[in-house]
């Protein structure tokens, strides 16, 4: 049944996608029905594990070895998934780089290795796919962050680099309409189990509306919808944070 497969025949790509919120997001496109190639930098037998639980769907995976900050490298990963798969319908720029640290301690190296991974990866992967994107009137999903909105006083490199990629969102979606719709998810607190979190985790659950934090699963839903919705809906930027960012 094509409803329950909404995504049959579609070719997705997911950067980062071994492991956390980007293996959650391809998951959810392959249970979809989209077949899928990730992503991966240093996670080589996480992505080896993903790719054979995204093939237990039923659709064709691919792992890719791939840096998202240089160019000749994003260059040679979309080329292998357009030979793979004869195509490319859905960019879904997850890869992304997060760390704390106090103002003071942030370094020039600090602050241009985030933004190169967190802004220059997915403006590069954006650029590269699009010849393909625009045959099939795709789409592309970046993942930001409500850091991209509120301000973190020890993640001031972080905040500000997802704050442009929620406007890289917005100017690539007027610059690349009609033929491609683009959109972010921006996540709030996600619980994804690591034990030295707990009781962050534990305080930012009991101050976000919703009363729990969020599940890869509450992102990877908010993900897949755009990659299903009407093209119609583009430039938005979807924070999945149970309100805590109100």
């Amino acid at each position: 049944m094509t409803g329950t497969k909404p995504l049959s025949g579609k070719v997705a790509l997911v950067t980062g996608g071994a492991k956390r919120l980007g293996r959650a997001s391809a998951l959810a496109l392959a249970e979809g029905g989209a077949n899928v190639a990730i992503t991966f930098f240093n996670s080589k037998k996480e992505a080896q594990r993903t790719a054979g639980d995204l093939a237990n769907n039923g659709v064709r995976a691919v792992a890719i070895r791939c840096d998202v900050t240089n160019l000749s490298s994003v260059q040679a990963a979309i080329k292998e998934v357009a030979q793979e798969f004869g195509g490319l319908d859905i960019v879904v720029n997850n890869a992304g780089a997060y760390e704390t640290l106090d103002f003071e301690a942030l370094t020039i190296q600090k602050w241009d290795s985030i933004f190169a991974v967190n802004v220059r990866g997915p403006f590069l992967l954006a650029q590269e796919a699009l010849p393909y994107l625009r045959r099939r009137n795709g789409r592309i999903v970046n993942l930001g962050s409500l850091g991209g909105l509120r301000a973190w006083p020890t993640h001031a490199h972080y905040c500000s680099s997802k704050a442009a990629l929620h406007m890289l969102t917005k100017a690539m979606a007027k610059a690349l309409a009609p033929k491609v719709s683009v959109n972010c998810v921006a996540p709030g607190m996600i619980d994804l189990g690591e034990k030295s979190a707990r009781a962050f985790m534990s305080r930012m659950a009991k101050q976000t509306p919703m009363q729990r934090n969020g599940t890869a699963e509450d992102v990877a839903a908010a993900v897949l919808f755009f990659a299903t919705a009407p093209t119609f809906i583009t430039g938005q930027i979807l924070y999945v944070d149970g309100g805590l960012g109100l």
